[in-house]
């Protein structure tokens, strides 16, 4: 079929809309609807993230549209006009659903109930996914579904979304929504008094309220969300979660190394040797596979992100930090849009659509890049593992993975105190109300938390074959020519390592060596530095390629590091305060475009960006050159 056929047969579906407000169990209920049938967008021009999905019922199908989280009409933030822009029929993005699956929160009814008020009113047809009805129960509490129904006019689905109760009825149901009844309120709620009666009256037959408190969340927050219990237990959590990224993913990165070594030295067996050959080992396998072999870390570090905000975690550290945000001019919001940062920078900057503060929104943007994203991930982890002992600390806690914890906390800290500065300064503006829902903890949905982890892994394959492969392969063209004139009297390695300085690449690296040469970096790594402006991983492959062609050992890059030489020196090509001044420099430096032009995109100005660039930029040259001038000194 062809792929103009695809899209009419997908415009010729129903449309299904999720709705409801934040921590709700829609997201557990969109993934059960439609698994591994779903894609990820942004609606053009305001990049708020969309998640669309198909769901195949007994040979019927759906198509399911999962809006931003909403706690009401009032649209104070953009992700929450998008919502309401679409459920009106108003959006230049996206057609009007031709049904409402509404996701009524069984732990906040009333709430809830009032946000249902206004979508009612819209006329479309609609159902309801009761979520949470155990915990209801659990507290003694009782409501009677077929009398809610009743009392709404619409279907009501009761659901528990980590148990799977529920789900095959809305699944049944969701095919044919078309027929859902469309509601009828009697009178306008246009006010916060008249949806809070209505929902006082809709609960006044069927609803009984629960005897006892979550008792369990109440004991565990007594500790969680304590002014001084809270923070330490923060830092414990994050601690383990970085440490657990180099024990556990430590076996699965060496098998991977060692198959594509191998990989590397099956096709130089049998491949005559040539410039296709060389093309395939080092512009190929060692450069894509120099950074592939960072997927169990990127794998292990969001699967335990995943579950934290799975059982209820993650809304307390919002909470917590609300108090520091607001002392550094930012706000609880803010914290989440730079905690999605630890992903990529670019849906972090996109998650700032849900702050309704303009000037909350750019400084947040302005410093979301100090947060330390996936892309650093494998460069931090690179150079740790080649040059940091590998030693415990204290009990299990090694001095690598608290190396790394003490990046990713040195990065917050970085944004933090840049916003402080900057609320001082350029963009200065009034705190507006942070409001968030705190969830109930509850047992993760593991299906979720892999589905959310295979996601970001398919994101970081996919980035490694749209960006890093192309970029290798043209690198190692640069690298390869132009051809320098082969002498017989010089070793194999002394002429490979001329030919690479007599490069394209060389001589651009050679360019910039009076630049980066107070920091050590030699014109190898003057290049990793300036192809990393394509994606921050892509240092990784340079370093493999560059150091690959050198190395006269099958070894992983890691090694490759750790021994190399200069041909005619023989001094090491990086030590320690180098590859410390390296860090340093990846910690302060924009080095992704992608980020620069979603910046763009959301300040619809090329100031703002290049303003980020600059200072960020500075700021990098400045640690990484204090960075290796401190510890030249001291490791003398």
């Amino acid at each position: 079929m062809s792929a103009a056929s695809l899209i009419a047969e997908e415009e010729k579906l129903a449309t299904v809309a999720l709705v409801g407000s934040p921590n709700c169990g829609k997201t557990t209920l969109f993934n059960a609807m439609t698994g591994m049938n779903q894609k990820v967008g942004n609606y053009p021009g305001v990049t708020v993230e969309e998640k669309d999905g198909l769901l195949v019922r007994g040979g019927r199908k759906a198509r399911i549209l999962d809006l931003p989280g909403l706690y009401g009409f009032s649209a104070m933030s953009p992700d929450e006009a998008i919502a309401r822009e679409i459920i009106e029929g108003k959006s230049a993005f996206e057609r009007r659903p031709d049904a409402v699956l509404f996701i009524l929160d069984g732990s906040a009814l009333h709430r809830s109930l009032g946000l249902l008020a206004t979508v009612l009113q819209e006329g479309l047809p609609t159902a309801v996914a009761l979520t949470m009805v155990d915990e209801i129960t659990a507290r003694g509490g009782r409501l009677d579904t077929l009398k809610l129904s009743r009392a709404l006019g619409v279907p009501v689905f009761g659901v528990v979304g980590h148990k799977g109760t529920g789900v095959a009825e809305v699944l049944d149901a969701a095919v044919d929504a078309q027929s859902w009844p469309r509601p009828v309120v009697a009178a306008p709620l246009e006010s916060a008094v008249a949806r809070a009666a209505w929902s006082d009256t809709v609960l006044q037959e069927c609803y009984r309220e629960p005897k006892k408190e979550n008792r369990l969340s109440r004991r565990i927050d007594e500790f969680v969300l304590h002014p001084v219990m809270g923070p330490v237990i923060f830092l414990l959590v994050m601690g383990f979660l970085f440490q657990a990224i180099f024990t556990w993913a430590g076996p699965l990165m060496d098998l991977m190394s060692g198959a594509c070594s191998g990989f590397g030295a099956w096709i130089e067996s049998w491949a005559p040797a040539g410039l296709p050959r060389d093309l395939v080992v080092h512009g190929v396998v060692e450069g894509v596979g120099g950074v592939l072999v960072f997927l169990p870390q990127i794998m292990i570090l969001f699967f335990l992100i995943n579950l934290l905000e799975a059982v209820g975690y993650m809304a307390r550290a919002a909470f917590l930090a609300d108090r520091l945000m607001g002392f550094v001019g930012l706000q609880g919001r803010s914290f989440v849009a730079l905690l999605s940062c630890h992903a990529c920078a670019v849906p972090g900057i996109m998650a700032t659509r849900s702050i309704p503060s303009e000037s909350d929104r750019l400084k947040t943007m302005l410093v979301a890049p100090f947060m330390v994203c996936s892309a650093r991930l494998p460069v931090y982890t690179l150079l740790i593992a080649a040059f940091v002992p590998e030693r415990a600390f204290w009990g299990p806690l090694g001095i690598q993975g608290l190396i790394l914890f003490g990046l990713y906390l040195f990065g917050a800290v970085t944004a933090f105190t840049a916003s402080w500065v900057l609320s001082k300064t350029l963009v200065k503006g009034s705190l507006l109300p942070f409001y968030m829902e705190l969830p109930p903890y509850r047992w993760p949905t593991f299906r979720n938390v892999f589905l959310s982890m295979w996601h970001r892994a398919k994101i970081f394959v996919s980035r490694a074959g749209r960006v890093i492969l192309p970029a290798s392969m043209l690198l190692w063209v640069l690298l390869a020519f132009p051809r320098a004139q082969a002498d017989p009297g010089v070793p194999a390695a002394v002429a490979q390592s001329r030919q690479l300085q007599q490069s394209f690449a060389g001589r651009i690296g050679r360019f910039v060596e009076p630049v980066f040469a107070p920091a050590g970096f030699d014109w190898r790594i003057n290049i990793g530095v300036i192809a990393s402006l394509a994606a921050r991983e892509v240092v990784i492959s340079t370093l493999a390629q560059i150091y690959g062609v050198e190395s006269e050992d099958e070894t992983g890059l890691v090694d490759m590091l750790k021994k190399a030489r200069d041909p005619e020196t023989g001094r090491p090509l990086m030590d320690f305060p180098t590859a410390m001044a390296l860090i340093a420099f990846f910690v302060f430096a924009l080095q992704c475009i992608s980020t620069l032009a979603i910046m763009r995109r959301e300040t619809e100005t090329w100031k703002w960006p290049a303003f980020a660039f600059g200072y960020m930029g500075v700021m990098a040259w400045i640690a990484a050159v204090a960075a290796y001038q401190i510890l030249s000194r001291l490791s003398v």
